[in-house]
Order: structure tokens, then sequence, then C-alpha cells
């Protein structure tokens, strides 16, 4: 929890940020913040549709939330608005609880955006940032693949020309098409494959050109060359308003408890979203990064966008690269860009009664195809099982069930691999091996290395705590089945994460076993903290301080003074240099030039 001044200096409108602005970097961020108001404006009616509310709100969501986020957030170029998984997320919600674009609808869309963001500024205050970026990246994945689906299901019926009622899954939404396929308008088709076609094209020619205004473009004027008015085409409605209104959204109480876990999976996605894509941001450019200050950044945005007629937003990938490639230089960049929009709509606002709902339908169906990182599936599925069943649970949740439910399995999936994973830390036995002229210490069972006969040298990497000892016991057991001759232990703890009693226990417990046999147990731990918590934990009342170790050459030395010579006389191995004080089986002559003890471990 932080304290006093933390929170004044969290939530001053007086930012970090203001003493870099100059009058070059205002010149930049105008440029920048016209060539975002370009993008989002097809944008923001697109994820306004996604997400079953009128093509305003969108727009509304992109003019107040990138405002309020860059001002309070930390990310110097990272732009805030509307967002496709968020909007799926949205639409998934409340589809259930009233008609889409109703205006029960609408005032459940705004309350659930201010409860959102009230949980976001929780966060932000109890400092969760690390807490929220730990979740696997896996979980996003298998997220946005979820929502793509539900997105291109929910566009189908509009680009095929159906009417079909909204709601339900991927499977029951793509089952009601086929149901009505007589409905099947060419003219609707046609319309969103030209839209499609116009985004494909554009963007293969260039990046830089705002791809779906010129789609939109040219989707109104294909419907206009064809008639598809006439033809019984449907078409957006005029915008009732271009600036958006203040007040507080309507709704009973006792609605509020349906809310509360839609809202919960919209502000965990959106900070989610926020904190990868500004870390990114900030990391490629050199830049310090706030994740706990962009928590609270993102949770006012989404108060006060409830409040003005703008749902649920967060950070966007693509309004943000546009913005560095633009030469943004400070988050002031946003705030012009939602100037330029607001200025942008006075001139396109009596058009918007001419976009046929089919080419916003093309456009939004390759929204969702782009959401769907392919090459991201490839790599989780080809570099690790665990992070596959992350992946593929949160995704097959996403299509089976309600996709809010998504992210609630995939965090729950991801906590259990890391505790799997935390409780089963890596044992290994390591053995002499000669590089480079030089004998180091390396996985006697990797690289099918013959140990010394005497001393079994473990290494110990992940934390032995209560949840871990149990499988570090058995991985004792297993490596003295392997090598069932050493009567002498050294356990390196360089790579130790964390202990407690129960892995101080299994400590003495290993130290006794050793002792029974007629062998001693040697412990290396490198660093001061680790070894003040094994002393407050009363380690060396069962060890002493002789057999506790800087590093493993001194565990070493130390061992070899306790060898038995006898052992050490029928050894063809000769495994370390202290090797060359004891004595030798006939026909190997003790080594006289042993190299340097210092580095060769």
């Amino acid at each position: 929890m932080p304290n006093k001044h933390q929170l004044i200096e969290a939530f001053s409108p007086r930012r970090p940020w203001f003493a870099q602005v100059s009058r070059d970097t205002v010149k930049d961020d105008l440029i920048a913040g016209l060539t975002n108001a370009a993008i989002v404006l097809p944008q923001g009616v697109a994820f306004a549709v996604i997400a079953g509310l009128p093509p305003e709100y969108g727009l509304y969501t992109a003019m107040i939330t990138p405002v309020i986020a860059a001002i309070w957030g930390t990310s110097m170029v990272m732009v805030s608005g509307p967002t496709t998984a968020i909007s799926a997320v949205m639409f998934a919600t409340l589809a259930e609880l009233a008609p889409p674009g109703t205006p029960i609808y609408i005032q459940f869309a705004l309350t659930l955006t201010i409860i959102a963001g009230l949980f976001q500024l929780l966060a932000g205050v109890f400092r969760l940032g690390g807490l929220i970026s730990f979740i696997s990246h896996s979980v996003m994945v298998g997220f946005t693949a979820a929502a793509a689906l539900l997105i291109g299901a929910s566009q189908l019926g509009g680009a095929l020309g159906i009417d079909v009622e909204s709601g339900g899954g991927v499977i029951e939404r793509i089952a009601r098409i086929l149901e009505h396929r007589e409905g099947f308008q060419p003219l609707a088709l046609l319309l969103a494959a030209s839209t499609l076609a116009t985004i494909v094209i554009t963007q293969k020619l260039s990046r830089r050109i705002p791809a779906y205004l010129v789609a939109l473009l040219v989707g109104v004027a294909v419907g206009e060359i064809l008639g598809a008015r006439d033809a019984g085409i449907e078409m957006f409605d005029k915008l009732p308003s271009l600036v958006p209104a203040f007040g507080a959204p309507s709704v009973a109480f006792s609605d509020l408890p349906a809310l509360l876990p839609g809202a919960a999976s919209i502000g965990f996605v959106g900070l989610l979203e926020a904190i990868s894509i500004g870390r990114a941001f900030a990391m490629r450019r050199r830049e310090r990064y706030d994740a706990n200050q962009e928590i609270i950044g993102q949770g006012l945005s989404n108060v006060v966008a409830g409040f003005f007629q703008a749902y649920a937003g967060s950070g966007s990938f693509t309004r943000s690269a546009m913005n560095a490639e633009s030469g943004a230089k400070t988050p002031l960049s946003a705030v012009f860009a939602a100037g330029w929009l607001l200025a942008l709509l006075f001139v396109v606002a009596p058009f918007v009664d001419h976009i046929p709902k089919p080419a916003m339908a093309g456009i939004i169906i390759y929204v969702a195809w782009r959401l769907i990182s392919f090459r991201e599936i490839r790599h989780i599925i080809r570099s690790s099982r665990s992070e596959t069943l992350i992946l593929f649970l949160t995704f097959l949740a996403g299509i089976t069930t309600e996709l809010e439910n998504a992210i609630f399995v995939g965090v729950v999936t991801s906590l259990a691999v890391f505790l799997y994973r935390s409780s089963h830390p890596h044992l290994a036995v390591l053995a002499p091996i000669e590089r480079h002229g030089r004998r180091q210490l390396r996985g006697a069972v990797f690289h099918d290395l013959k140990p010394c006969p005497q001393v079994c040298i473990l290494r110990l990497d992940g934390p032995l705590f209560f949840g871990s000892v149990d499988h570090v016991e058995s991985e004792f057991r297993r490596f003295e089945a392997m090598y069932p001759g050493p009567r002498f232990k050294i356990l390196v703890l360089k790579g130790l994460g964390k202990i407690d009693l129960s892995g101080v226990g299994l400590l003495v417990d290993e130290i006794a076993k050793a002792r029974k046999a007629g062998g001693d147990f040697h412990l290396v731990v490198p660093f001061k903290e680790t070894v003040d918590a094994l002393e407050r934990m009363n380690l060396f009342e069962a060890l002493e301080k002789r057999n506790l170790h800087p590093n493993k050459s001194e565990a070493i030395q130390a061992a070899t003074e306790q060898f038995d010579d006898d052992v050490c006389r029928n050894c063809t191995i000769r495994a370390f240099v202290e090797c060359a004080g004891k004595p030798a089986p006939p026909g190997i002559a003790p080594q006289k030039d042993a190299p340097q003890r210092e580095g060769s471990w």
C-alpha cells in the first residue's frame, strides 16, 4: 500500500512528462495526432459495432479515453481508446442481459465501464502492476483468438445480408446463419468483399496509408454506384451528436451484481493490454515505465469515460505503433488526436448514413482476422507444452462458454502451471568435464559423465519450500539409486529462489542421512541473504559452519580432505584438482601440475 505522498503524486494533474514539452515536440505531436485521428475514425465505428453499441459511442471513446490515459499514464507514445478485445467482452457480457443497441444496453455498457475503471484504480492504488503483468502471455493469445472467432461470427450475417438474431457463441451464430441462408444478398457480400480487399491491398502497398478510412470510402462509393439503399441494404443511422454529453448512467441497483463479472474481465483484459503495450514501447525507446502509474491512468480514463457516453478502452497497439512511427514525442499526441477526431467528425458526420452495414462488416472481419496471432501461436506450440496447455484451455473456454470465462480459465491455468513449476525445481548431479583446457562442472546425466565415486555434487535451481520438498526429496533418492557409491554430498544453492522451514527440515534430514552412512554433507551458499535466512531457521544447529562454503571449489577441497584413501587408490577418474594429493591407482601418476582452482568450477 503506497503512502500518502505517493498517492498524491500518482493522482496529481501535474505530470512529470510536462517538462519534456517544447515548441518542437508540440509540432511533432500535432502531426502524429492527425495521423491517429484518421486511423481511429473508421476503427471507432467498427469497435462500437463489435461492442453492440451505436457508432457514436466508439467515437466518444476515442475522444475521452486517450486524453485521460495519456495525461495520467506513464507511456510517452501509447494511445488508448476502443479495442477489439474489450469490445468483444463487452458484447459477450451484455448481450445476455439486454438487446444490443437498446437504451438499457447502453446504460449497462456505461455502468460496466465505470465499475471496470474502479477495479483498475484499486489495482493501481494497491500497486498490483507486477502481479498483473505476471500472468502468462499465452492467456492473452488464446483469449484474443477466441474473441476473433466470436467477432468474425457476429459479422458473417451482416456480410452476407442475412438478418439473424444476435447473441450466443461462435457455433450458435454460425448455425443461425445456415438456418436463414435463403436470405443471402449477393450485393451485401460484394460490399463486404470490396472493403476487405481494399484494406488488404492498401496494407500491402504501405502501412502508412489509412487503410480503414480508404476501405470505408470504397465501400460507400460501391454502395452508391450499385444503389445499395434501393436494393434493401441496411445503412447506418445519422450520428445524433458529435460531442459527448456528461451524465451518470441510470441502472437499477439490483442489476449491478450481474455486471460485476464482466467488469472484472474488462478491467483485467484492459490492464493486460495496456501494460504489455506500454512496456514494449518503453523498452524499444529506452524509457522508464511504471506499470502501477499506467494502471491508475487506465482506471481514471474508464471512470471518466463512463460519465461522458464512452465505453471501456485500453491501449491500442495499432494506434500506438502509428503514433511512434509518425514521430510523436510526448503524450500530447494522444490529446491532439482526440481534438483532430472531433474536427474530422464535423466533416464526415453528414455522410455517415451513406455507409452500408455490410461494408463495415468487411472491415470488422479483417480486424478479427488480424487479431489472431498465428505466428505467436506456432511459437508457443513449438516451444512449451505448459504454455500450449494455457493457450488451448483459454481458447476452448472462449469458444464453448461465455467469452469472459476464457480469462478466468486462462488465469487459473496459468497460476496452476506456475505452482507446478515452483514445486518442481531442477536438481542436477554435476561432474567434471574438460573444455578449452579447463575443468568445469556440468550435468552428469546430460553430458553422460562419470562423477567422483566418493562425493555427489548436486545443484538446485529453484525454490526449496513446502510445495517443493517432496519433489526435491524424490530427486535425491533417484540420484542415489543412479549413483549409489558416494557417501559425501555437496549441495549447491546458487540458484535458490526461496527457502522456508520445510526446506530447512529437508536439509537437516539429508545431513543426518549422509552422516549415518559414514559420510558428510557440505553446502554451497554464495549469497549472504540466504545464509542469514538459514541461520534464522536454525540450520546451523545441524550443520557446522565449516561445512558452509561460498563456492564449489572450497566445498570440493573440504570434502576431498575427508575422502577414503583406499577408494582413491582404485579410482581412475581423478575428477578434481585435489586428487593430486590423493593416492593414485597403479599406472596412474599423481597430478603434479594441477590447474588453478580459481575459476575452474
